[in-house]
């Protein structure tokens, strides 16, 4: 039989392999034609959420403080690598609304969830549903942990390489690298001793499941908040602005889209403290998510017909591989001690 130490590594590949598929390519950023880049992003994504798992597990905490160290990460990938939180050329990103305190603040507001979520979160449920009896285990060793926090660095360092050939001439302010950094070391502190540990073993709260949608409800709404949350935020159809406002009125869809997101994220709590919700519908949590956000990348980012429809038929592939990951998990109504999403 196969040790707990080799699964572990394994599962650890998979999960690095998997976050930038998940967080770049299934939006279709880059198209499909385009896949090789995934070489240049798989050092920071991979090993930065591999680095973060093995944190939160070491710590024994969970989906809050992970989701906090997700925000970490996206400052860190968009702020101090890219540097596009505060660039005023890259991407277009300082005209989609005011700056506020050196930041474009549309694309802050965008990227940091964005990255918290598709980057980090949805990466680790999927892998915990591909290998659920390391669930709640570190899937590596000491040593397994300082290489992954090395190509982390050296990821970040690579691409804040290619970043200097996409804007060049641009350099953050100090202050503002500084700030960044204070926030990151903030988050950090937050996650891993601020936030309490999951309460495992704590009853069900009163109601029990009668309270959690099937998960094909699941899997509509998933959709719907993430398509929602890109379309409110990210300027696309020729629109220069989010949701296609103009002047003041891009404050509109800027709250829209945060309302959304802090009332979805208060219901899966909810919906997740209950003895109802199991590895089902966590299934359905992340591939509704995934393909709600890879067809709005059909309609935001196919840059030709042909970008279009392979990235139709790359949601189709998803959706197919959902399926088959789903008749491995356990019926509806898995108990709480098992599938059920932790605070």
């Amino acid at each position: 039989m196969v040790s707990l130490q080799a699964r572990g590594r394994w599962a650890a590949l998979v999960l690095a392999g998997l976050t930038p598929v998940v967080a770049e390519l299934t939006l279709g950023n880059p198209p499909l034609r385009q896949a090789w880049l995934l070489l240049v992003w798989t050092p920071i994504y991979g090993a930065g959420t591999v680095l973060i798992r093995e944190l939160v597990r070491r710590a024994g905490r969970g989906w809050g403080s992970v989701l906090l160290l997700g925000a970490a990460y996206g400052i860190v990938e968009e702020g101090l690598a890219l540097q596009a939180l505060t660039s005023p050329t890259l991407y277009g990103a300082a005209g989609w609304a005011p700056r506020v305190l050196g930041l474009n603040s549309a694309y802050t507001e965008l990227n940091i969830p964005y990255h918290a979520v598709f980057s980090v979160a949805l990466p680790i449920l999927l892998a915990d549903l591909l290998f659920p009896a390391l669930r709640h285990r570190p899937y590596l060793g000491r040593a397994g942990l300082v290489v992954a926090g090395v190509v982390f660095v050296l990821g970040v360092l690579l691409l804040r390489w290619t970043a200097a050939f996409m804007d060049p001439g641009y350099l953050a302010p100090w202050p503002v690298q500084a700030g960044l950094l204070l926030a990151v070391a903030a988050l950090a502190v937050l996650a891993l001793r601020v936030v309490p540990p999951p309460s495992a073993g704590s009853p069900p709260a009163v109601g029990g499941s009668a309270g959690v949608p099937v998960p094909a409800l699941v899997a509509v709404g998933a959709g719907g908040v993430a398509f929602g949350y890109l379309a409110l935020l990210f300027p696309f159809g020729g629109a220069r602005h989010p949701a296609f406002t103009q002047g003041g009125w891009v404050a509109a869809p800027m709250a829209a889209a945060a309302l959304l997101a802090v009332g979805a994220a208060l219901l899966v709590r909810r919906w997740a403290a209950g003895g109802g919700w199991g590895q089902r519908h966590s299934l359905a949590l992340a591939g509704g998510a995934l393909v709600g956000h890879t067809a709005f990348g059909v309609l935001a980012n196919g840059e030709t017909a042909a970008d279009r429809v392979s990235l139709t038929v790359l949601g189709l592939v998803t959706a197919a591989l959902l399926a088959l990951l789903a008749r491995r998990t356990d019926r509806p109504s898995t108990p709480a001690g098992t599938g059920r999403l932790q605070r």
